[in-house]
């Protein structure tokens, strides 16, 4: 039947990563949208079109979607879209992954392998939380951030918008990050973070 059967919206990459755990937890995959059909197909799935364009044959499909996007601007927009459509996207969340009974999650959220979310976070929309990350108690992660892999980000933090936090990067207690902030790998920050910064080493100095 088909309100059993998903796609995933991006098939390449990070997409990879992302419907491995969702089959992971037992669930079908098996439909793909892309801005083209892919020459390279590890899943076996069935392309059903690019869903900007009106021969997307998803629309009229009862079938669940995940996003698969990995670029923070794009994810947001395709996430919205599907949104302001009435489709709702479903949360793909690795069963290697710890997540308290106390925290909130959006929708179209990707929690990865080895991820630990603690007591009242608070995760937005099309959030992606990479392998192993840690996100202490009270953080707030607005819609469309990447958590990166092994970042770790201390308690009360709060992370803006399609921000991204860079591998094995450090996030002090009670700091406050704006949106479409780059903090690089690696690097820790101990200070809030404007809007559209870029942050890189230990301790973090911003470049641009």
């Amino acid at each position: 039947m088909l309100e059993n059967k998903t796609a995933i919206i991006g098939y390449s990459g990070h997409a990879y990563v992302v419907a491995e755990s969702y089959m992971s937890n037992g669930n079908s995959l098996d439909y793909y949208a892309d801005l083209r059909e892919v020459t390279y197909n590890p899943f076996n799935l069935e392309y059903l079109g690019c869903e900007y364009e009106e021969t997307f044959r998803g629309w009229k499909m009862g079938i669940s979607f995940i996003l698969g996007i990995g670029d923070n601007i794009i994810r947001e927009r395709v996430g919205s879209m599907f949104t302001r459509n009435s489709r709702y996207i479903n949360n793909v969340i690795h069963p290697n992954s710890s997540i308290s009974n106390y925290a909130k999650l959006g929708s179209g959220v990707f929690v990865s392998n080895g991820v630990l979310i603690n007591a009242f976070s608070e995760i937005g929309n099309f959030v992606i939380l990479n392998t192993g990350c840690i996100i202490e108690h009270e953080c707030k992660i607005d819609s469309a951030a990447h958590i990166a892999p092994g970042a770790v980000l201390s308690g009360n933090v709060k992370i803006g918008k399609r921000s991204f936090i860079g591998a094995n990067s450090v996030i002090k207690q009670g700091v406050i990050i704006g949106d479409d902030v780059i903090i690089g790998a690696g690097a820790v920050v101990i200070k809030d973070i404007k809007n559209s910064c870029t942050i890189v080493g230990n301790p973090g100095k911003l470049i641009r």
